[in-house]
């Protein structure tokens, strides 16, 4: 079903009290609202499963039960994302720490609703472009020094993982405490973690609170030209558009097509 009005005016509720500020660089930013994540899925056709309503856990389901999406804050990954294996293609999986701005998170979730392109991208091209440095091991580091994207096995493999983490500036060491980190295996389809990074290195500020305390204290803040209405009517905008992209795809498909019965295996552990 879609996101309902009682939905949507809990999110109207929440933010039109909240004054927007641009908060860049993306690493920095914190989480935002999930809600941002798990709208979009239920505007694109995701069901969720039921679980405890006092439990803040979230299961997400896509319509042909292959992918799914678990938000769940008592894990080490609160966002756990995983596709089930085809006739054709591996089964994969990708896993979100809590500070992971929701924005990146839902970009990446909203190239699983589009045909994947022709070609694949190349992700250290988007981070070169970005103006991130590229070392000899094929470990890209933001301008700031606080967000890298490592490759394992490293030398930028066809068919390596990928980690990429922000943390704060080390003592006698690149790298000091974790701040937030994501996880590709090494079967996720490059556009996916193309995608991902494409949205993490884009200089747009994201739309935060005033003091957010998600937002790190080295994170840049200004005052947005946007009104809180303006905010919500943006959020608005974004489902009715995935709304009409899910519906513009299913006209696509063929009358025959039919959708795989709902996967019965469970999801490997979690990766701390």
């Amino acid at each position: 079903m879609p996101v309902s009005r009682r939905q949507l005016d809990e999110f109207a509720d929440h933010h039109l009290w909240k004054i927007p500020f641009d908060t860049s660089p993306r690493h920095l930013a914190g989480p935002g609202d999930p809600r941002y994540v798990t709208h979009g899925l239920i505007a694109a056709g995701w069901t969720r499963t039921a679980t405890d309503p006092l439990s803040p856990k979230i299961v997400l389901h896509s319509p042909d039960h292959r992918h799914s999406l678990r938000f769940d804050p008592y894990s080490s990954a609160w966002w756990w994302l995983e596709a089930e294996p085809t006739d054709t293609t591996p089964g994969w999986y990708a896993q979100f720490g809590e500070l992971v701005p929701a924005e990146v998170l839902g970009s990446l979730t909203d190239v699983l609703h589009a045909p994947p392109p022709d070609l694949d991208p190349d992700p250290w091209q988007t981070l070169s472009a970005a103006g991130w440095q590229l070392d000899e091991l094929g470990v890209a580091r933001s301008p700031d020094g606080m967000c890298r994207v490592t490759p394992y096995p490293l030398y930028r493999q066809e068919s390596a993982t990928w980690y990429i983490v922000a943390h704060e500036h080390g003592y006698g060491d690149p790298d000091g405490p974790r701040i937030w980190s994501a996880w590709f295996d090494s079967r996720t389809p490059i556009h996916l973690v193309n995608a991902f990074v494409t949205a993490l290195v884009d200089t747009t500020p994201l739309r935060r609170e005033m003091y957010d305390r998600g937002a790190h204290h080295s994170s840049v803040q200004e005052r947005s030209a946007l009104s809180p209405q303006q905010v919500v009517d943006a959020h608005t905008a974004r489902l009715d558009a995935l709304r009409a992209q899910t519906r513009a795809a299913k006209r696509r498909q063929p009358t025959t097509a039919k959708a795989p019965s709902p996967p019965t295996r469970t999801s490997a552990p979690l990766r701390r």
